[in-house]
């Protein structure tokens, strides 16, 4: 018999790519969402719609059939919203995930694999970035996730749930064959903001800030491949399965990027250079931010496989000429 898993959040970006991983390597998947930022369009398995506050749909689902583990994406995840609007992060993004456990565990489900951040470091002291440098978020969309991260473990300590935390850096690109992307409203990252530039859907791209201490001035950033985190995710729930109770992993290509390195990385997959105007710095962008990511290939065995930024551009930018949602 196959294993099943209830992916919450599944019609997300990085959920649904991580769906179609677990499908691809004969896991049957049930998705859970609200699609409030998802796609019903990518969603390939059964899909219930619900919300993670909702206990009672839940709870249905629970019942409705036994599940192996849970793998959990559902959050708010705007930074800038989450500063005008705190109190909704921690609802949905704390409390969501309390409610998703305590159903979860009332139906004896025993591993879970949870969708974490970079964020949960705040402004970094050192660089690469590894999984022991001090948690100091600047946002409450960072903090919502520390908090869930800190309640994770508490859960795996004495409650006995076999718990993964995965810390993503920069999630970007989209599924080789062209049939799942990125497509966010608003859109928030960079490298579909400045494809939709270099396709005129938008204006210029804002580039905030030439004159950071970086190697050209602007900032660096650890972009990492969609589908190599599908696949760090599956072997984490391969590692839980194992009998292992778990720990929080960085996530990342362990290389930086920078802002004008993304874009003459378009101009070369695409033909055209991406127009742009330049403007001041935003608060709180630190200069760089790329990861150690050692702990995951020790652990899980992971290394990323579609690390070029020519490939992750690549991708994106043939699903944002034919977005199919």
């Amino acid at each position: 018999m196959s294993q099943r898993v209830l992916i919450v959040g599944g019609a997300g970006y990085i959920g649904a790519h991580c769906a179609r991983e677990l499908e691809e390597h004969g896991i049957e998947v049930v998705v859970y969402d609200n699609l409030s930022t998802g796609h019903k369009e990518a969603v390939r398995s059964e899909l219930v719609v619900g919300d993670i506050r909702d206990r009672e749909t839940l709870r249905r689902t629970f019942a409705a059939r036994p599940f192996d583990a849970v793998m959990h994406f559902a959050a708010k995840a705007l930074v800038g919203e989450s500063v005008q609007h705190p109190l909704r992060y921690y609802d949905v993004n704390v409390g969501g995930t309390a409610t998703l456990l305590s159903e979860m565990q009332r139906a004896d489900v025993g591993h879970f694999v949870f969708s974490s951040t970079c964020a949960v470091y705040g402004a970094p002291d050192y660089l690469p970035l590894d999984e022991g440098h001090p948690k100091r978020p600047v946002s409450p969309y960072g903090d919502s996730k520390l908090m869930v991260e800190q309640m994770l473990d508490a859960v795996r300590e004495r409650e006995g749930i076999h718990v993964a935390s995965l810390r993503y850096f920069n999630a970007s690109g989209a599924h080789p064959d062209g049939s799942m992307g990125e497509s966010h409203n608003p859109e928030t990252h960079l490298i579909p903001l400045a494809l939709q530039a270099r396709l005129g859907q938008r204006g210029p791209l804002s580039l905030f800030g030439r004159d950071y201490e970086t190697r050209d001035g602007t900032c660096i950033r650890d972009y990492i491949h969609v589908c190599d985190l599908a696949v760090a995710h599956r072997l984490a729930l391969d590692y839980l399965w194992k009998g292992n109770a778990g720990r929080a992993w960085n996530l990342g290509t362990g290389t930086g990027t920078t802002v004008l390195e993304v874009l003459e990385s378009i101009e070369r997959m695409t033909g055209k250079p991406v127009p742009y105007s330049e403007a001041a710095r935003r608060e709180g962008d630190p200069p760089g931010l790329y990861a150690a990511a050692e702990q995951a290939k020790a652990d899980l065995g992971w290394t990323p496989k579609r690390h070029s930024i020519d490939q992750i551009v690549a991708d994106a930018w043939a699903w944002i000429q034919n977005a199919r949602y």
